[in-house]
């Protein structure tokens, strides 16, 4: 079987798979993104945003990846006069504390070897120093498939009186945020993720604090002047038009399953990928107990790299997935299966994983990867 991008099993970390009507209304003729359509159209935006985050507030749409939405929030949010605590424990926390570090010379890094949990006493000792002005975190580490319980950290933020910032980029819609039970003041998804949208938004909740708080950063990502212009439904520069009639028709998607029904099939497609993993014969690469909703980080078996699993996964069987960052290359391959990912995907891709293995004589038991996804199903 040859290759196909257009009827490939997808399941990378993102971008993710995307629903025909969603695809569709990008189609639509060129728009004047002054005029009066276009502005009911981010009306109509404005109005769906609370669903994807579960939560009012004052929500933002910029035209560029969720890094642009990072950028955004760290630099109008991280203090210059106080200190600016960043966590980190995986490629996307030192990308983190690499863009934080443009914007003040007062960081203090808490990090982990990527893949273990955070080190939240040693967190929390920093905020009881009473001199932290914003605690930096990402809820979901794709690149090691970890999830941070940010419930930890939480109350020690809210005493600290810290600003809670956090990179929500693939958790959002897809892992549960509580944005206000966590008093996070800010936070950042990608319209690439859990929302199943193109790449190419970068979509940002501000806390009531948080809005008070911004100061001028970056020119084009100035949140402050993105709100003034949404509360006329309109943008302060040229948008990426075609990206906005997309990311209302998969909002629109969103409303019509629910969050919650999303948030559910996501945690049942990942429990029923960790089963196969354990059927399969391999090894998870994060402490299951820390193991992400939105994406399954595996280790490659001994003597089987890329080459040999997921490069005959993509070459053999029409499926991708994708493979490890920085010193992980070669050595993990991961699974998304948020945003529209359903049960037909994982069944093909565990199918095929199957087939591989036991083509390598590495399968311990034929049928039994499958079976774990089978059980599993609503």
């Amino acid at each position: 079987m040859t290759f196909d991008p257009e009827t490939t099993t997808f399941l990378i970390a993102g971008p993710v798979r995307i629903h025909p009507r969603v695809l569709r209304a990008m189609s639509m003729s060129s728009l004047n993104h002054r005029g009066d359509y276009f502005h009911g159209i981010v009306q109509e935006i404005r109005e769906l945003l609370p669903v994807l985050f579960g939560a009012k507030g004052h929500q933002v749409v910029l035209s560029g990846s969720g890094t642009s939405g990072l950028e955004a929030v760290y630099s109008a949010l991280v203090p210059k006069d106080r200190r600016t605590l960043v966590l980190a424990n995986g490629n996307f926390g030192e990308r983190t504390n690499e863009i934080v570090r443009r914007y003040s010379a007062h960081v203090t890094t808490v990090s982990a070897p990527w893949g273990q949990p955070l080190p939240w006493d040693e967190a929390t000792a920093e905020l009881a120093k009473g001199d932290v002005g914003a605690v930096c975190v990402v809820h979901n580490e794709t690149s090691v498939g970890l999830a941070n319980d940010l419930s930890r950290l939480a109350p020690a933020v809210r005493a600290s009186g810290a600003l809670f910032l956090v990179d929500g980029i693939s958790a959002v819609a897809g892992i549960p945020l509580p944005i206000d039970a966590w008093g996070i003041d800010a936070v950042v998804a990608g319209s690439q993720k859990g929302l199943a949208a193109p790449a190419g938004l970068a979509l940002v909740h501000l806390s009531e604090r948080a809005r008070a708080a911004l100061h001028p950063g970056t020119f084009y990502l100035d949140l402050a002047a993105h709100l003034a212009s949404l509360e006329k439904n309109d943008t302060p520069w040229t948008p990426a038009v075609p990206l906005f009639l997309a990311l209302r028709e998969a909002l629109l998607l969103l409303r019509e399953e629910g969050l919650e029904h999303r948030l559910e099939r996501t945690h049942r497609l990942a429990e029923a990928t960790r089963s196969a993993v354990d059927a399969l014969g391999l090894a998870l690469f994060p402490d299951r107990r820390y193991a992400s909703d939105t994406v399954t980080a595996v280790r490659n078996p001994d003597g089987m790299g890329d080459a040999a699993v997921r490069k005959v996964l993509e070459r053999e069987y029409n499926v991708l997935v994708q493979g490890g960052q920085g010193a992980l290359a070669g050595k993990i391959f991961r699974i998304g299966h948020m945003g529209i990912a359903d049960w037909p995907d994982l069944l093909v891709t565990v199918a095929a994983l199957e087939r591989i293995l036991g083509k390598a004589g590495r399968l311990p038991a034929p049928g039994a990867a499958l079976r774990a996804v089978v059980d599993r199903m609503p």
